[in-house]
């Protein structure tokens, strides 16, 4: 299968931001404006979820948690379970980003625990990982996103309901772009490794988005990386340009 026969998948990850006007002005354009047959999800504040949610029916635009816990209930304030997201009507959910991992410490091994979890319950995840500065720098890129991805295969019963986010920590809200060439090669050697520990049908067949200061200027160069099959967009998920990043394979 060519990356052509992999349905193009565009997140926009709101990450902390938001208000009900600012919200509604958001799901006005992003409804107003062709998708063509991109699939498109937007993740907004656990607050809004349900907001959003209710703005978007029949548009055929999607939302998503940011985030949820292992457990479907008990005594873990501050946490969402996959059995609430579904609750209020909502099938995707975010996990492993790297805010989460590097701000709020979260380890792999929960990763994991968190995946298989949201999978169980019928969520279907957006799975993020993605090496420091540091750790590019120091050639140990292919090393970071194996480990990553090598936490959660296990955990994994259905690999369609997945889609991988390669997200280079160094390129996250900072305005630097892994070029297209860099983005290109991390996603051909986890296709490769998906092939060798996984399957080579769900190599091929998996989506692999890219993540990291994506914004209009730069989304068609690297939407024409075979192996880039969408992206996860932060803030410019909060502007009107994201209807061209959600154009990109145009």
């Amino acid at each position: 299968m060519s990356g052509n026969n992999r349905k193009f998948f565009v997140g926009g990850n709101w990450k902390m931001n938001g208000s009900k006007n600012s919200i509604d002005e958001i799901c006005g354009w992003l409804t107003a404006g062709d998708r063509g047959d991109t699939e498109v999800v937007v993740g907004p504040p656990t607050i809004y979820l349900g907001y959003v949610q209710g703005k978007l029916a029949g548009s055929g635009v999607q939302a998503a948690a940011q985030n949820c816990y292992k457990v479907p209930k008990g005594a873990f304030t501050g946490e969402n379970s996959p059995a609430m997201i579904k609750d209020i009507g909502c099938e995707w959910v975010i996990l492993g980003h790297s805010e989460r991992r590097n701000v709020f410490g979260e380890t792999d091994e929960l990763i994991a625990e968190k995946i298989e979890h949201a999978l169980a319950e019928g969520l279907k995840v957006i799975a993020c990982i993605g090496e420091k500065l540091e750790e590019r720098e120091a050639g140990k890129t292919e090393e970071v996103v194996f480990r990553q991805t090598q936490a959660f295969k296990d955990k994994v019963q259905d690999w369609s309901k997945v889609v991988l986010a390669y997200e280079p920590v160094w390129a996250i809200g900072t305005g630097k772009v892994a070029t297209p060439k860099q983005a290109q090669e991390v996603h051909a050697s986890l296709r490769t490794w998906l092939s060798e520990n996984v399957s080579p049908a769900v190599a091929n067949s998996l989506r692999i988005i890219y993540g990291g200061s994506v914004s209009a200027n730069n989304c068609k160069d690297l939407a024409t990386q075979g192996d880039i099959d969408g992206f996860l967009v932060g803030g410019a998920s909060l502007k009107p340009d994201f209807v061209q990043i959600i154009n990109a394979r145009k």
